[in-house]
């Protein structure tokens, strides 16, 4: 069964669609988490984060999302889960963590839905 292709800039839902245009957006920052798979790279990170940043080139409105652990904001600016998750890992903010901040819960709070039918 053929699928269908979505239009550049469409939405599923609330969330947008990682397309082309968002890939390019996010490219400093998907670069910048991407690197953190390499251990060294991580401890560089920790050692120096603006240093880091400097170096992979992200400017001072996705610097502050970094600094501030804004994975919201991260995600509105081009971020990709998946290279995000890096970056919350080396931050102590896990999957669920991440989670909860975008929902504007605690942690307590979004752990208590995981089971719930109707979670979203």
């Amino acid at each position: 069964m053929a699928q269908t292709q979505l239009a550049p800039g469409a939405r599923v839902g609330d969330s947008e669609v990682f397309d082309l245009a968002v890939s390019w957006r996010g490219l400093r920052i998907n670069s910048m988490c991407n690197a953190l798979s390499e251990p060294q790279n991580r401890s560089a990170f920790k050692a120096d984060e603006e240093g880091f940043m400097a170096a992979h080139g992200l400017t001072e409105p996705e610097k502050q999302l970094v600094r501030e652990r804004d994975f919201s904001g991260l995600l509105a600016a081009g971020g990709n889960i998946y290279f995000l998750i890096k970056l919350g890992v080396v931050t102590g903010n896990g999957l669920y963590r991440m989670g909860a901040g975008m929902r504007g819960e605690s942690y307590e709070q979004f752990l208590a839905t995981r089971n719930d039918a109707g979670a979203v």
